[in-house]
């Protein structure tokens, strides 16, 4: 039985690396939190899955969340987290919960903070061993992020050679994982669990051939399974509301193809993507807007109707982080630094502006601002405006940030690393006034 064990909130003791690496609990052991809580409903103040509330990197209105911070300032709890993980933070009710993999134990698990001291309720350890799988140098065996559904928590992890969707209850009891598909790997894998009606649903795109899977919530049980191109993509699946029906869309493997999400029945499948996205796209209604890297750069408008039309194209750099949309106005932040912004309608470009470094981060917008992270740890806050850009304030955190904040109850929570005793560790925090 692996040993029981404390994460301590910089509030009191900051735990050491060393502690980490040695230390850890099974999914047995719960620090605070009673077994078998009783479901929660989600709310306004809830981050509960990849890209937010309505999946779209957009927070729900009436917030007032912080726009600058530094280490001390606006800092209301910051708690040291095990090994190297990229995975959004998710928020809900009281609880923080996050993907971890730690190959200084061996081990990927999903991890429970309290939302308001940061301190650990409790670590369910998924798998075993199984890390030993060489990604590029911005992957991680964690990069997903957790959904849930107010009773059940579902993560996914590509773990040796496949990729396995889990479900565990909100006190950490794990109740089934499913295998979505063999995986081989070429940069890593980060797609997020997508939840619709009673079912959950992943994605698992790669060169040996993946999948999309829907499995009921409850019991793991596959639904529908769909097979896709054996080529190497890597977006989370995503519900939108377009052309008047909703449809379950995914990009890259040189395609966009929206599905029903009750059935797997293809609703319509055109060109209109490279072959490897990472960006969890975005619609005005019309029209679904895809970005990808590899084999070419490209941003493009294609008709949600079916027809194959492709609207417009460019050939920006927006392989990594996921795009924003309001009120026909199209926001974006480059790989390489730049902040743009396009019309949805036409696609011209209506401003751009350098903001630094490089990102993985996707933008996610509060209370009319845009939070943009880059991977050196600082957060540019600009408006959400068409007309120009206007930087509000940019704040620095730790010395790396590849994971996307997660907006709500006018609080931010993010992961960052940092150097301690001269080895990088990884925080979760959360900033506030």
């Amino acid at each position: 039985m692996l040993n029981r064990r404390t994460f301590c909130s910089t509030t009191a003791a900051a735990a050491t690396s060393a502690t980490l690496a040695a230390t850890s609990l099974n999914s047995s052991s719960y620090a605070t939190q009673p077994r078998s809580p009783a479901p929660i409903a989600i709310g306004p103040d809830d981050w509960p899955w990849w890209r937010g509330p309505a999946l779209n990197g957009i927070a729900a209105d009436n917030q007032t969340p912080p726009v600058a911070w530094n280490d001390s300032a606006s800092i209301l709890w910051k708690t040291p987290v095990p090994g190297r993980s990229h995975g959004s933070l998710t928020v809900v009710g009281p609880d923080v919960l996050l993907a971890v993999a730690d190959h200084d134990r061996g081990l990927q698990s999903l991890i429970c903070l309290d939302r308001n001291t940061g301190k650990l309720k409790w670590e369910s350890v998924l798998h075993n061993d199984g890390l030993k799988v060489k990604g590029n140098e911005k992957s991680s065996m964690a990069s997903a992020s957790p959904a849930c559904d107010g009773d059940r928590i579902f993560i996914n992890f590509h773990n040796a050679d496949s990729v396995w969707m889990h479900a565990v209850k909100r006190d950490g009891t794990p109740l089934w994982k499913t295998r979505l598909s063999g995986y081989v790997n070429h940069q890593g894998f980060g797609s997020s669990p997508l939840l619709h009606g009673d079912l959950v649903i992943g994605a698992s795109d790669n060169k040996g051939g993946g999948a999309v899977v829907a499995m009921h919530r409850q019991t793991g049980e596959v639904v529908w399974k769909r097979d896709r191109p054996a080529k190497p993509n890597y977006p989370s699946p995503v519900i939108l509301t377009a052309a008047g029906r909703t449809q379950l869309v995914l990009t890259g493997c040189d395609l966009v193809t929206s599905l029903d999400p009750s059935t797997g029945q293809t609703n319509w499948e055109v060109p209109g993507a490279t072959t490897e996205c990472v960006t969890t796209t975005v619609t005005d209604g019309e029209r679904v807007f895809t970005s990808g890297g590899y084999p070419k750069n490209h941003v493009s408008a294609v008709l949600a109707d079916g027809s194959g039309k492709l609207a417009w194209e460019n050939n920006s750099r927006t392989y990594v982080p996921s795009m924003l949309l309001r009120n026909n106005t199209l926001f974006a932040v480059l790989d390489a630094g730049i902040a743009i912004c396009w019309d949805s309608i036409s696609g011209q470009e209506l401003w751009k502006a350098r903001l630094g470094g490089t990102f993985s981060s996707s933008l996610v917008l509060a209370n009319g601002l845009i939070y943009a992270a880059n991977e050196e740890g600082m957060t540019f806050v600009y408006e959400a405006s068409r007309e120009k850009f206007t930087l509000v304030a940019s704040s620095k955190l730790g010395e790396n940030t590849f994971a996307s904040p997660s907006i709500c109850g006018s609080r931010i929570y993010q992961r960052f690393a940092a150097t301690e005793n001269g080895r990088r560790q990884e925080f979760a925090v959360c900033i506030g006034s």
